[in-house]
């Protein structure tokens, strides 16, 4: 079965155009044709554009959710501050944790679901890391994956920290990783034996890979870490 998925020329052209839209903004405000505000203009405007990123990367429920969620915060941020809208932040902290708990509630109702399909009798844990769904904001999580069939999966960070450990874990040919980071940090840890591919946009970010060189033929175990690193780390390392 063939892992590795094109990258999409709808995200790819979103990028282009926030770089497009920011460069021009900035022009026009050392011009002195625009009186750039950076509250009001560019900070709602990354949430925003993180949002949509996040939207059209994702391949779970949780995580449209989630990158919705962005949009309308980045929005309401954004008409509050031009006065548009007349609303207090004693009304807008609440709404953005219920925002956050409906996030959860809908990746709850997703797992649920996933285990009800599964026939019955004792999980196997193995089987059950085999794809994760990982999402931390403003917290962090750390945990061991252990085997023999990683597939990949999605882990979101924002605000937040990951460290996920899959050197007692193996791979069937390639496995794809979606990442997404705003403002936090992702550290993974390899075996040896795998050969890390990097196919990702940091923005404002960075990726850092500190892995051992494959010496030889290789195994053919691969990697590939994809998706948006936005005012944040990933590190990948043995």
């Amino acid at each position: 079965m063939k892992t590795r998925r094109d990258r999409n020329p709808a995200t790819q052209m979103v990028i282009g155009l926030i770089v497009i839209g920011v460069g021009m903004l900035f022009l026009l405000d050392n011009l002195g044709w625009l009186d750039l505000d950076l509250r009001i203009h560019i900070l709602p405007t990354i949430l925003i554009a993180a949002g949509i990123l996040k939207v059209l990367q994702t391949r779970t429920q949780s995580g449209i959710i989630i990158g919705g969620g962005m949009v309308a915060v980045g929005s309401v941020f954004m008409l509050k501050e031009m006065g548009l809208i007349n609303i207090g932040w004693n009304t807008l902290w609440p709404l953005v944790l219920i925002g956050a708990g409906v996030a959860v509630v809908f990746k709850s109702n997703a797992n649920r679901t996933a285990l009800e399909q599964q026939p019955p009798g004792p999980l196997d844990k193995s089987e059950a890391d085999s794809l994760i769904n990982y999402t931390a904001i403003m917290g962090g999580f750390k945990h061991r994956i252990t085997t023999p069939d990683f597939r990949g999966g999605e882990i979101t960070s924002i605000m937040g920290g990951c460290d996920l450990d899959l050197r007692q874990s193996s791979i069937n040919g390639d496995a794809v990783l979606n990442v997404f980071v705003m403002c936090g940090g992702i550290t993974i840890k390899v075996p040896i034996d795998w050969t890390v591919v990097f196919d990702g946009t940091p923005i404002m970010g960075g990726f850092e890979e500190k892995t051992v060189p494959v010496t030889g033929p290789g195994s053919g175990k691969r990697l590939i870490v994809r998706g948006y690193v936005i005012m944040g780390g990933l590190e990948v390392r043995n």
